[in-house]
């Protein structure tokens, strides 16, 4: 499809492009006591954006832009996945005291620029625009955890963030280079025809192109051993930017790996269970499962052992990749279903997990586990809630999560024995992450004093948004057919140009 005719499909990029130019602007009119108003236009624009997915999308299944970009009901499933997450923490943050002092214009806008390029993330078909739209998010993020410039630790954070990232998109371009110089394509649909035309001779070349794109992507969505910068990284940034942090670029850095590897290396349906063949001199799907286990194993491990919430919760985002990971290999459409599943019930009680630590943060002085002491007593519905986020974040019934986690073992276990061990790995991962997640519920009803005094959050807002993410996260543990129903109709790929 030539670009003007594309524009007419284009609608949901083009207003979050306008969103952002629209609160540039507004930023400069307002003072600076004012310029927390721009997050009013900038919520107001991915509204509208979240309207125009749902108008624009639907069937629609095309390829746009010369055939860079994919309309399909699978990546308009992950953009309102993106743009709910980038609303939500848009509202998180307008009770946060980290962000007092700072001109939060900038943030607002920046935070719309990197919903663009998420976005982007999940359409991409070709290797220029996945790459573009990669760094557009990279660059955002650097910018984010780093926005409270007069704390040390947030300047460390966007430091590291920026070694880390800007290394391995350097390894992930030598990657795609290699790539181009076999293929001399960067189509991904025309990357597999001329892959099936590659003789033996340059499997050593294809190995390395691969390991060296997995570095980025892996790095983008945490994965063990590209995970280092996750901790550090977590902590210094503003709370309201580390609960986005682990969930929107995942949620894009997993559609974007699956577009990818089910089109440029898998079979020719278009999500069946043979998968990988163009890549059959070494054992893919055994490689990515051994890194899956590792992923949750070492975030679960490291996050026993932390003293701070914030940051065990970093690693437990680590570890949720690996769950997360585990449908890659299996590649079958039961397993891609049951990771759609899953990240949709991880933003809920992810985000939610994070908002009460930030409202702990900011009330109580303090994001470890004493900080917490308590809480139950004196608050109790943030104390049910978080109670409710760690129930589900370990993947116990009849919560969320559960559901989440059940729909991708299953997957794995259906893909036949040689599974079966990532399947008991999995388990036994859950089950060591229900220690540190308990404790939080400890601290909140058996460490401290009691209070006789209880009370609610002083802002409304606060108190909604804790309801609008712990009550979702408890329902869709016992009705979430409608949530199956729709990812079950998300996989539907754009096959071809």
């Amino acid at each position: 499809m030539s670009n003007l005719e594309s524009l007419k499909f284009f609608w949901p990029e083009l207003i979050l492009s306008a969103t952002a130019l629209i609160a540039i602007l507004s930023d400069l009119i307002y003072e600076r006591k004012d310029s927390h108003k721009v997050s009013f236009w900038a919520i107001g624009g991915l509204l509208l954006t979240f309207i125009t997915i749902r108008l624009f999308g639907g069937s629609s299944i095309n390829g746009l832009f010369m055939g860079t970009m994919a309309l399909d009901p699978f990546s308009e499933f992950f953009k309102i996945l993106i743009v709910l997450s980038t609303i939500i923490v848009m509202l998180m943050s307008f009770n946060s005291s980290e962000l007092d002092g700072y001109r939060k214009g900038e943030y607002y806008t920046i935070m719309s620029i990197m919903a663009f390029g998420l976005v982007m993330m999940t359409s991409a078909i070709d290797v220029l625009m996945f790459y573009v739209a990669i760094e557009i998010v990279s660059i955002m993020s650097f910018f984010l955890a780093g926005y409270l410039k007069r704390n040390p630790n947030s300047n460390e954070a966007s430091l590291k963030y920026v070694i880390y990232g800007a290394f391995s998109s350097g390894v992930m371009l030598y990657g795609l280079s290699i790539l181009f110089g076999l293929t001399g394509e960067t189509n991904f649909f025309a990357i597999k025809n001329a892959i099936s035309q590659l003789g033996p001779d340059s499997n050593l070349a294809l190995i390395l192109s691969i390991v060296f794109i997995l570095v980025g992507l892996g790095y983008k969505i945490s994965a063990v051993p590209f995970h280092f910068w996750t901790p550090d990284v977590y902590e210094g940034s503003p709370t309201s930017i580390t609960a986005y942090l682990s969930v929107a670029p995942k949620a894009a850095g997993f559609a974007l790996i699956i577009r990818f590897f089910n089109i440029a290396f898998g079979s020719n349906s278009a999500m069946g269970s043979d998968e990988w063949s163009s890549l059959n001199s070494l054992p893919w799907p055994f490689l990515i499962a051994l890194l899956s286990a590792a992923t949750m194993t070492i975030g679960n491990l490291v996050a026993i052992q932390q003293q701070s919430v914030k940051r065990m919760l970093a690693y437990s985002s680590i570890a949720h990749a690996g769950y997360m990971m585990m449908a890659i290999p299996v590649m079958s459409q039961s397993g891609i279903y049951g990771l759609m599943i899953y990240l949709f019930m991880y933003m809920l009680m992810n985000l939610g997990a994070f908002f009460v630590v930030m409202y702990v943060q900011d009330k109580f002085d303090g994001e470890n586990f004493d900080a917490f002491n308590g809480l139950g007593w004196k608050m109790p519905l943030l104390g049910i809630s978080m109670t409710l986020f760690m129930v589900a974040l370990t993947g116990l019934p009849p919560t969320s999560g559960f559901v989440g986690k059940f729909y991708i073992f299953a997957a794995v276990i259906e893909a036949g024995n040689q599974y079966y061990w990532l399947a008991f790995v999995g388990v036994i991962n859950s089950v060591v992450s229900l220690y540190y997640y308990i404790k939080v519920v400890r601290h909140m009803y058996f460490e401290g004093e009691r209070s006789d005094i209880v009370s609610l959050p002083e802002s409304k807002l606060t108190t909604s948004l804790v309801l609008v993410l712990a009550l979702p996260t408890f329902f869709l543990g016992w009705y979430f057919s409608p949530l199956v129903e729709w990812a079950n109709n998300s996989l539907n790929f754009f096959l071809g140009i």
